[in-house]
């Protein structure tokens, strides 16, 4: 079931047309008389989908809710993640659909209260990996073989981080101790520095264990984790960083990638998005909402594929490990100005 999953990325301000809320009675049996409902709220979010698509794709979601409430739930579109938060703030939305650092500053900035997490494959989180093609040097014992379940690949992890022979996790933190092997002048890839699993998470670790990460290592630029596995692969860095497991990215055309490429740490697990719903909204409107939502997933079979093309999601969940969050509002204000 969706709750007993496991816990496992900013700008202008959208112009949303629908004004926010006016009260009126819950019209539907909530067994509370002590708030006033409002009389419609809006879901603010940056779908998957564009263009024409989009009515039809927010319309089976909105319309479930408002059937389920008993009252008109509309959907707009914000033109990116800081778009959802500052459209909660100023009442244009009450509901936040949105990536995990928006989750956070609207948390921090506007009182919203987090009910749940996006669930991608399973999980809500998930571990930037340290990739390496010299295991003699960052591995404390011989590689092992561990199955990514996701894809069947049997791919080769070391210093303990996976068991021999087992489907692999990918839990972290794990090994970290191993990035101080990184020397001066190693050669490490590295994505954009908007990147939580391709630069954040990373590079924090790598100052947490006493690397100059600007001038102590030699950054190699790539564009997306497929190409941080490469680089990695063709020899062109020692040590690279992509998400869990990015080398399945690469697996048809590196048939080899389990032999040369090598994962030797977990960073902490980076949070996946969620909903986060306004301070202002009655504390019975939001346990209803948050009870269809997390069952939206299951209601039917359309319902499961208007989640994965809307938000590009599995399910919901309404165990938000709420510690994930603030931990990448940490990492995240070290890379903003």
């Amino acid at each position: 079931m969706r709750k007993s999953l496991m816990v496992t990325g900013v700008a202008a301000v959208a112009a949303l047309a629908l004004a926010g809320c006016s009260a009126a009675s819950d019209p539907s049996a909530s067994g509370s008389t002590d708030t006033a409902w409002p009389e419609s709220i809006t879901i603010s979010l940056v779908p998957s989908v564009e263009g024409e698509d989009l009515a039809e794709a927010l319309d089976p979601l909105t319309t479930y809710l408002s059937e389920n409430l008993g009252i008109e739930v509309n959907g707009v579109v914000a033109t990116d993640y800081a778009a959802t938060v500052e459209a909660l703030g100023t009442d244009q939305a009450q509901v936040i659909i949105t990536d995990a650092g928006s989750l956070y500053n609207a948390m921090n900035r506007y009182d919203a209260e987090l009910i749940l997490r996006d669930v991608r494959f399973g999980a809500t989180s998930y571990a930037s990996v340290a990739f390496t093609n010299n295991p003699d040097k960052y591995c404390a014992e011989a590689p092992i073989m561990s199955t990514y379940a996701a894809s069947g690949i049997e791919l080769s992890y070391c210093n303990g981080i996976e068991g021999d022979g087992e489907n692999a996790t990918g839990q972290g933190p794990a090994a970290l101790d191993a990035l101080e092997k990184i020397d001066e002048g190693t050669k490490v890839a590295l994505q954009a520095a908007t990147s939580p699993a391709g630069y954040q998470y990373p590079v924090v670790a790598m100052r947490e264990a006493g690397i100059d990460t600007d001038a102590g290592i030699v950054q190699i630029p790539v564009e997306g984790n497929n190409n941080a596995v490469l680089a990695v692969y063709n020899g062109d860095a020692e040590v690279g960083f992509a998400y869990w497991d990015a080398r399945t990215t690469v697996a048809e055309e590196a048939t080899d990638i389990a032999d040369k490429v090598v994962a030797f740490a977990y960073t902490d697990m980076i949070p996946n998005g969620g909903v986060a719903v306004s301070s202002a909204l009655p504390a019975d409107l939001v346990s209803q909402l948050t009870e269809l939502m997390d069952g939206y997933a299951d209601s039917s079979e359309e319902a499961k594929t208007v989640m994965f093309d809307l938000v590009g999601l599995s399910d919901w969940t309404d165990q938000t490990a709420p510690e994930e969050i603030t931990r990448y509002g940490e990492i995240l204000a070290q890379f903003q100005n």
